[in-house]
């Protein structure tokens, strides 16, 4: 056990340093991260803080209605209207089964910070190349904004001829089963403005199914509407950098603590990872389409395993765990160039445009700088990502929220000025590893249980105390005296809070007398107590006996201490027992509390001890009381009998760390 072979080495003028240093390396090495939170500076907020508390939230509800896409007959001139609008790929989407498990996973990896995915092999994202190649949808053109509306009836009644009642309405969302109720059969003999009609519905279904598809589950916003006024300028939109800020500002949301559900473009998400990484890629039961565009029909029709009976921390683990051998970062490399149309070849260079994806209010910033891999350039350290105000539409409707992105529009005009290349030669990427395990949060789910853990702990700190109680305290000064007495008191305190055994105060009066005068460290988050009539929790005289278990503080001063009222400790103490604390000023016992640990009692030992306890101990003792000689330390207090009760043992932590035995990712 290390800290026994430290123990034989001990100094008297640095006693508890080797400890506390090889405690600092043990946490350093298991930190999750960030170690450097000028990057993720809203880790507290995110869902992984919550995770690694034990606090699961299970897989998000994931909202995508493809499966009924095919239930909408369109008619040729129809499909024509379609394509100038620039949908033409969009609607060939297919219905692919949500895996959401590995969707809820990467979501615990998404970082809204910086809108990647954080990764073991570093930063990853969702880039406008992938939209392009996986959706078909313009990654170039004019930024999807336009005005907002509370309310339906007139914005129907312009666009699609009629409106729908108020059951199927909400503020200024309207339902998707009235649409596909309504419009999803057009007649072949019916006149231009009814096809336009019935084709802006079928658009709106469509966009409100698949990359704008909400939290509600089964409501669309009318405010897309007026955009399909006319399809030959809707083509001009770039529907794919709006798709794609939508799903950043979905997956940025999801990975906050509270939420529980998930929107965007979830089937765009899903082939991604199928495509980069190969945890939780199906096999498919055909060959793949390799010869049809868009890309994302590779993964149409069924698959068979690895998905089924895996949770979500089956994913977790496997993305704590993910090896480089696991990604692919340009998986589109190998596909035949030849399928990819000619007008989606000329604007694939935006994909590696670092500038302001916009839909409406939500306005995202698009960093393929972070991730140059994936465009297969060498990844250097990224400059830092400026903050910027995630803005919300309000609950005004007739707004044109042109004129409260102005800074954003003026990004996202200024796009090809900002394409992200790399003239450096032979970069050496350990550089920027290095940085990035210093500024990632390296881990989501725990190596081992929590229950484990304290378990851990709580060894350690019995190996802490047993240290500090057999130390003899000979040839120390003061302050030396003084840090072994708190450092006593700190491991005693901690683990008088985990105690779960048994223990029978004979003198009511006794212990009162020892708690009055005495400053009572209160623990936060205690777990509840047991009534006192269970058999197998202690009695207790007094609201804070639990606390008051094991005094083993000296009455000291930082500055002029007794030596005569210090003795020596023997070097075998019998860990078997535990003991009440004598009256003040008496010299103290060291205690030994069970093994029992609750997974809700974490001891948060710097921040709840007051060092005035020890500094003006001398000044709240009885100072009429007789010292002990330095033969009766060992003795028992004369004052009324306590009676002691056999205590089980506890592991120590090589017995612990044995069996926890685990591998950390650093």
């Amino acid at each position: 056990m290390w800290m026994n072979e430290e123990s034989d080495q001990i100094k008297c003028n640095n006693p508890i340093s080797s400890l506390l240093s090889v405690a600092k390396m043990d946490l350093y090495a298991t930190n999750p991260g960030p170690i450097d939170d000028s990057v993720l500076y809203d880790q507290d907020k995110h869902v992984s803080a919550s995770v690694w508390e034990g606090q699961e939230r299970g897989a998000l509800r994931c909202h995508e209605h493809t499966s009924k896409l095919d239930q909408w007959t369109l008619t040729s001139k129809q499909v024509e209207l379609v394509n100038k609008a620039g949908f033409g790929y969009l609607r060939l989407i297919p219905a692919i089964s949500l895996d959401n498990p590995l969707i809820s996973a990467l979501v615990e990896r998404w970082r809204r910070e910086t809108n990647t995915f954080h990764l073991t092999v570093g930063e990853m994202t969702v880039t406008l190349e992938d939209v392009a190649y996986l959706l078909g949808l313009a990654i170039d053109g004019e930024p999807v904004i336009g005005v907002t509306y509370t309310t339906c009836e007139a914005v129907c009644v312009k666009f699609l001829g009629k409106a729908p009642d108020s059951g199927y309405t909400s503020g200024g969302m309207v339902k998707l089963s009235w649409l596909k109720e309504t419009f999803s059969q057009c007649p072949e003999d019916a006149a231009i403005e009814d096809i336009e009609r019935h084709t802006r519905a079928y658009l709106l279904y469509l966009v409100g199914s698949t990359i704008f598809s909400t939290t509600t589950g089964n409501k669309v916003p009318v405010m897309y509407l007026p955009l399909f006024e006319n399809f030959d300028q809707a083509g001009k939109y770039a529907w794919g950098a709006a798709s794609l800020s939508f799903l950043y500002r979905a997956l940025g949301n999801a990975s906050l603590k509270a939420q529980s559900t998930i929107s965007g473009c979830l089937t765009l998400l899903q082939c991604w990872s199928y495509y980069h990484l190969t945890v939780g890629r199906p096999k498919l039961n055909h060959d793949p389409i390799h010869d049809s565009f868009p890309f994302v029909l590779k993964w149409k029709g069924k698959h068979s395993g690895p998905t089924a009976n895996r949770d979500v921390a089956f994913y977790r683990k496997s993305l704590d765990t993910l090896k480089p051998s696991e990604v692919e970062w340009r998986p589109y490399t190998n596909i035949n160039q030849k399928v990819i149309p000619q007008e989606m070849k000329n604007i694939l260079n935006l994909g590696r445009s670092k500038t302001m994806l916009i839909c409406f209010d939500k306005a995202e910033r698009h960093l393929p700088d972070r991730c140059l891999r994936q465009y297969g350039i060498q990844q250097t350290i990224p400059e830092d990502v400026p903050r910027w105000e995630r803005k919300s539409r309000g609950v005004d409707g007739g707004i044109d929220l042109s004129g409260k992105m102005e800074s954003e529009l003026s990004e996202w005009s200024n796009r090809r000025l900002h394409i992200v290349d790399s003239d450096e030669k032979d970069v050496d990427e350990s550089e920027y590893m290095h940085w990035y395990f210093r500024i990632t949060r390296k881990l989501v789910g725990r190596p081992i249980p929590i229950s484990s853990e304290f378990q851990r702990m709580n060894a350690a700190l019995r190996d802490i105390a047993h240290l500090v109680d057999t130390l003899s305290t000979h040839g120390m000064d003061d302050q030396q005296i003084y840090s072994v007495t708190r450092i006593r008191y700190i491991a005693h305190e901690c683990l008088s809070d985990q105690v779960g055994s048994s223990i029978t105060v004979n003198s009511e009066n006794e212990l009162g007398k020892r708690v009055r005068g005495k400053e009572r460290v209160r623990r936060k988050g205690m777990g509840k107590r047991k009534r006192r009539d269970d058999p197998e929790e202690y009695t207790v005289a007094g609201e804070d006996a639990q606390s008051q278990l094991c005094d083993t503080t000296m009455e000291l001063d930082a500055v002029e201490v007794d030596h005569s009222r210090l003795c020596p400790v023997p070097d075998e103490i019998e860990h078997s027992l535990i003991c009440l604390p004598p009256a003040d000023g008496d010299g103290a016992q060291p205690c030994d509390p069970a093994s029992t640990v609750h997974d809700s009692q974490l001891c948060h030992v710097a921040n709840n001890v007051d060092d005035s306890h020890f500094r003006h101990a001398a000044k709240r003792v009885d100072h009429n009381q007789p010292s002990l000689a330095p033969n009766e330390c060992g003795s028992q207090p004369s004052h009324a009998p306590t009676e002691v009760v056999q205590q089980s043992s506890l592991e120590t932590s090589n017995e612990v760390a044995r069996k926890n035995d685990y591998g950390v990712l650093v």
